[in-house]
């Protein structure tokens, strides 16, 4: 990075927030919330006493390697998916089992990516709690542990909704782990761009429980956690872009100016909104309403987000990360809520 590049990029606000919100590792959608302190954790913690406490806490350690939060938000766009394919409200029965064998495979993706990711994660502030990080569950249990849920999950989806989602969901798991994980992350600073593509397939898998097949309209909520993966990841990566300069991952604010960075943040944000436009066909008025106010106020805050890089002073990027997570949650409870209504279709 050139001396400029540097001294903007410590403009950056550094102030560790508050834990808040959900989020995602770059490759399965929404990135993790920061955490509550900013102290390194211990390489090992100290051993519970009590057999009912060291339980409890190999409990807690396994629950944390999947990532819960980052689930529940996976989820939110399962199931406005199912309503949009149902084109109302599919039956109790299949929800319950899609987000059962999506929670598992999520939880599996999550396991592998930490044994993959343990050297990196003791050295960045964000993620030095994680149970691998801390040396509370061994790496070969918790590679046990991440492919057992992935055989789990493919088989449940198979036998509860049908084996075209099931194999979706064994893809996704593959090319978070193999593709972005061990391939892109360490490697490329377009890592979240490509990576994030499995982040965008339980909106596919949700699709295809329902109606066994891929339908243009899947294609689109996939495209539209597509662009918006980069601007709510980026936003996050400028806040610790220390922290994975120190852990060697080339994430793009690491390796370009700030202005750089919020430029494309912009870019794609006007490329999300649009292309969440296209939904219309299958949709009503109610959609609409929702796609172009959540849209208008995403590129709002992402063109003031570059406004402040430009001026070059104090710059604060999570009021745009914690907004990308609500838009998301909204726009898909959009697609819910106008799929349950039933209105007549706008075109």
């Amino acid at each position: 990075m050139s001396a400029p590049a540097s001294r903007r990029s410590r403009a950056v606000d550094t102030a560790r927030p508050a834990r808040a919100g959900t989020a995602t590792p770059p490759g399965a959608g929404p990135a993790e919330a920061p955490p509550t302190t900013t102290e390194p954790a211990p390489a090992a913690s100290a051993a519970p006493t009590g057999r009912r406490a060291r339980i409890r806490a190999t409990l807690t350690a396994y629950l944390g390697l999947t990532k819960t939060r980052i689930i529940e938000q996976l989820l939110v766009v399962t199931v406005p998916a199912m309503f949009l394919a149902e084109r109302g409200i599919p039956s109790v029965r299949l929800i319950v089992a899609t987000l059962i064998g999506g929670a598992m495979a999520a939880a599996a993706a999550h396991a592998l990516n930490c044994v993959a990711d343990a050297d990196i994660d003791q050295k960045m502030a964000r993620t030095a709690r994680r149970p691998l990080a801390r040396g509370q569950v061994p790496s070969r249990h918790a590679l046990i542990f991440g492919l057992v849920l992935a055989a789990l999950s493919s088989t449940w989806l198979g036998l509860t909704t049908n084996w075209l989602a099931a194999v979706l969901s064994l893809a996704a798991i593959a090319f978070y782990v193999l593709v972005y994980t061990l391939v892109l992350k360490r490697r490329t600073s377009q890592n979240i761009v490509w990576g994030g593509a499995a982040g965008c397939m339980p909106v596919v898998i949700g699709w295809a429980a329902v109606t066994g097949d891929v339908g243009w309209p899947a294609l689109v909520m996939f495209g539209v956690i597509f662009f918006w993966t980069p601007p709510h990841f980026w936003a996050l990566a400028m806040r610790y872009r220390d922290d994975y300069a120190a852990a060697g991952v080339p994430m793009l604010p690491v390796v370009a100016a700030p202005t750089a960075v919020s430029v494309r943040i912009v870019i794609y944000s006007w490329v999300m909104a649009g292309w969440s436009l296209l939904l219309l066909p299958v949709t009503s008025w109610v959609y609409l309403a929702v796609a172009l106010a959540g849209g208008a106020v995403f590129v709002f805050r992402a063109h003031r987000l570059h406004a402040a890089v430009k001026a070059g002073g104090e710059v604060s990027p999570m009021p745009l990360f914690h907004l990308s997570n609500l838009y998301l949650c909204v726009l898909f409870a959009g697609i819910a809520v106008d799929a349950a209504l039933g209105l007549p279709l706008l075109f």
